[in-house]
C-alpha cells in the first residue's frame, strides 16, 4: 500500500511539475489591437500614449500607411523575431495588396527592440535603414532611461522614411468602396444561396439553414473583400432568400445583389483601430540595449 501511495504521489508531483514547465514555457498571448500605441508595461503616461496615437493617426490620413507601437514586458520563450512576426499576422497592418504597414515592437525586460516592416515598404524601410533607426536614434535614448523620447523619435524617423516611398493615396473619408470586384464572385454566391441554401435547409432546418447560408455568404464578404457593412447586408439578403427559397425557385428564380470593397484599415466609424490586411515576411531589423 505504501509502495503504492508512493507511486502516486510521485506521479502527481511529475504531473504538477510538467504542467507548470508547460506554462512557463507557453508563447506570450498577442493582445488585441486596441489602438495605434499598445503598452503593455504601463511605460508611456495617457497623454504620452495619446499624443503619439494622434501622430501616427494623421500620418495615416494623409499617406495610409500603419505604424502601430506595442511595448511588452517579454517575447520568452520566443525570440524577438518570432514574436514580432506572429503580432503582425494578427493585426494585419497596412493596406491590403498595398502591404504598406510597419511594427515598433519594444520588449522592456528583455531589452531589445524591432522594427518589422511591410512587404510594400521594404524597398525604403529596408533592413539597413531600420538598423539605423534603432542603433542611432532609439536605443541610445533608451540606455538613458529615456523611453518616450526613443520611442516618438524612432517613431518620427520611420514614418520620415515612409513617406518617402511613393505609395497609393488614401481613400478619402466617406468615399464608397470599388463594387466591381463583387461581380467576379456573384455567380458563386448565387449558388451558396440558391443551390446550398436549399442543402442547408434540407439539412438544418429552414431557420437554421439560412442561417449558416447568410453566415456563409456574410463571411465570404468580408474576407475577400473586406466591408462589414457590405457583408452584413449580403448575409441578410441571404438568410432571407434562403428562407423563401423553395417558393422563389418554383417562381422560376430570383435574384440578389451584393457589393463590397477593401477598407484601407485605420479608424472605423465608430472611432476604432483595425489593420487593414497587409502581408508580412520577416524584413526589418532588431536591436538591444
Amino acid at each position: 500500500m505504501k509502495a503504492a501511495r508512493a507511486v502516486i504521489l510521485t506521479f502527481m508531483l511529475c504531473w504538477a511539475f510538467a504542467g507548470a514547465t508547460f506554462v512557463a514555457l507557453a508563447d506570450v498571448a498577442v493582445p488585441p489591437l486596441t489602438g495605434r500605441v499598445v503598452d503593455l508595461t504601463a511605460t508611456l503616461s495617457v497623454d504620452q500614449v495619446a499624443a503619439l496615437e494622434q501622430k501616427l493617426k494623421a500620418f495615416e490620413d494623409r499617406k495610409g500607411s500603419q505604424l502601430a507601437v506595442l511595448i511588452v514586458p517579454t517575447t520568452q520563450p520566443e525570440t524577438i523575431e518570432q514574436y514580432a512576426l506572429r503580432v503582425v499576422e494578427q493585426w494585419k497592418l497596412g493596406r491590403k495588396k498595398v502591404d504598406d504597414g510597419a511594427l515598433l515592437l519594444i520588449a522592456k525586460n528583455d531589452r531589445k527592440l524591432r522594427i518589422e516592416v511591410g512587404y510594400g515598404l521594404e524597398g525604403a524601410l529596408n533592413d539597413a535603414t531600420s538598423k539605423r533607426i534603432i542603433d542611432e536614434i532609439i536605443t541610445p535614448k533608451f540606455r538613458n532611461g529615456d523611453f518616450t523620447g526613443g520611442i516618438s523619435d524612432g517613431a518620427d524617423r520611420i514614418l520620415k522614411v515612409i513617406d518617402g516611398e511613393p505609395l497609393p493615396a488614401p481613400k478619402p473619408e466617406g468615399e464608397l468602396p470599388d463594387l466591381s470586384a463583387i461581380g467576379e464572385y456573384f455567380p458563386f454566391l448565387l449558388i451558396i444561396v440558391l443551390v446550398g441554401g436549399g442543402i442547408f435547409r434540407a439539412i438544418f432546418g429552414r431557420l437554421l439553414g439560412s442561417l449558416v447560408a447568410g453566415g456563409g455568404v456574410a463571411f465570404f464578404i468580408w474576407f475577400f473583400l473586406g466591408v462589414l457593412p457590405i457583408a452584413a447586408v449580403g448575409g441578410l439578403i441571404a438568410f432571407v432568400v434562403t428562407m423563401i427559397g423553395d417558393s422563389i425557385v418554383s417562381s422560376g428564380g430570383g435574384r440578389g445583389g451584393y457589393g463590397g470593397g477593401f477598407s484601407s484599415g485605420g479608424s472605423s466609424s465608430s472611432g476604432g483601430f483595425s489593420g487593414g490586411g497587409g502581408s508580412f515576411g520577416g524584413g526589418g531589423a532588431s536591436g538591444s540595449w
